[in-house]
């Protein structure tokens, strides 16, 4: 009995540690606002598509086709992402980045054509792609610096904002605020907090990924066997991200007749959870494992959308999303932290690689989402991401995590 009580107590002491190791590191805590930043301005965003599609009278499979400009940007920039960060440097990266996204997402909002919606979106992946890459390097470099980790955690910030700024947007929409005025207003603080992080983010010992990797920084690599299951794995669990994102109000609001007051709060469940599980993953991943949690997590996001599809009421629908969350949470910073030690390949030639495509899999996943939904309705839509989520959780049983 003591012992039992001893290891509880242990591991709770394990989890505190992590985070008070997190938050009271000055660079961790900068980075991890990058994240958040990133997340915030994305959410906000994903809370008005319902008025967007309603706005511009798009059917599932059109605002499926808009969206598709977004992944069409960052596999445009990707490419260039190491080849600028190595120019730019990461902090002046994230900078440049942040203004780009915080400019480009008023296009979209005020859009009164599909044409410039998805030029709009096209310029929102353009930034995300930059970002992307820029602030999962300066978390790489805190870590090989500092001799800690905070990958976990500094996409537990990610979730954070996601999560926050959903929340807001259901107070904006709910107090009428018109969506270009909360969306103007986020922009700003973002731009802000971001110039005000810079002299921190500045101070970052730089571990020269893109000098490891030589020419093979700035373009994709071809991946081995392992890089290409953690490719699949990644798109899976991406995919099972952009569908709480982007399709998570749109099945409240239209499928399930919640009001639009509730149906932002179907990504905030998501996010909630997501940010709790990363916030501790730091803590949960050395001890039940890399592998096992991809398996595990997998199947957590499977059960979850099919408590959404097949018990069709608002109040088990959020339940739904949350477990999503709970699957979902790990994924991203198992395998980009993986995508940096494969043998044979270079670390940012890794990462890049490994980025685009899930990212890919968080943008694109959504309009292939549309699509089912107008041909089979979006319950099916969220139910095709559920088998992708399973077969992830069969291919998590074959690779290697170095």
């Amino acid at each position: 009995m003591n012992s039992t009580i001893s290891t509880q107590n242990w591991r709770g002491n394990l989890f505190v540690r992590n985070l008070l190791t997190f938050f009271s590191h000055q660079q961790a805590r900068a980075v991890g606002l990058v994240f958040s930043s990133e997340s915030i301005l994305m959410a906000s965003w994903g809370a008005h598509i319902p008025y967007v599609k309603q706005q511009l009278h798009l059917s599932d499979a059109q605002l499926g086709m808009t969206l598709f400009a977004l992944p069409v940007g960052l596999l445009m920039m990707n490419p260039l992402t190491g080849w600028i960060v190595a120019k730019l440097g990461e902090a002046r990266a994230c900078l440049w980045s942040a203004v780009l996204l915080c400019l480009s997402i008023l296009i979209p909002i005020s859009a009164t054509h599909p044409l410039v919606l998805c030029f709009g979106l096209f310029l929102l992946g353009l930034g995300a792609a930059l970002i992307n890459v820029a602030m999962n390097t300066c978390a790489t470099n805190i870590e090989r610096a500092e001799g800690i980790v905070i990958m976990s955690s500094c996409h537990g910030m990610w979730s954070l904002g996601g999560m926050v700024s959903a929340g807001l947007a259901g107070i904006a929409i709910a107090q009428h605020i018109p969506p270009f005025v909360h969306i103007a207003t986020v922009a700003a603080l973002i731009l802000l907090m971001t110039f005000l992080v810079q002299p921190v983010l500045a101070g970052i010992r730089s571990s020269n990924l893109a000098a490891e990797g030589g020419k093979a920084a700035s373009s994709f690599v071809r991946p081995n066997r392992d890089l290409m299951l953690m490719i699949l794995i990644g798109l899976a669990i991406a995919l099972g991200e952009g569908a709480a994102f982007d399709w998570s109000a749109v099945y409240l609001r239209e499928t399930l007749g919640a009001s639009s007051q509730i149906a932002p709060l179907g990504f905030a469940c998501f996010s909630l959870t997501m940010t709790a599980g990363r916030f501790l993953g730091d803590a949960i991943i050395p001890k039940i494992g890399a592998k096992r949690w991809l398996q595990v997590g997998a199947t957590i996001g499977t059960v979850g959308l099919l408590v959404a599809i097949l018990i069709p009421y608002p109040t088990t629908a959020l339940l739904g999303f949350a477990l999503l969350g709970v699957g979902c949470s790990l994924g991203a910073p198992i395998l980009y932290s993986a995508s940096l030690r494969i043998p044979g390949i270079p670390p940012a030639a890794g990462l890049a690689t490994f980025a685009t495509f899930s990212f890919v899999g968080f943008l694109a996943g959504p309009p292939v989402i549309g699509f089912v939904a107008e041909a089979f309705g979006l319950a099916l839509g969220l139910a095709f991401v559920a088998v992708v989520l399973l077969v992830s959780a069969v291919l998590a049983r074959l690779v290697n995590l170095f």
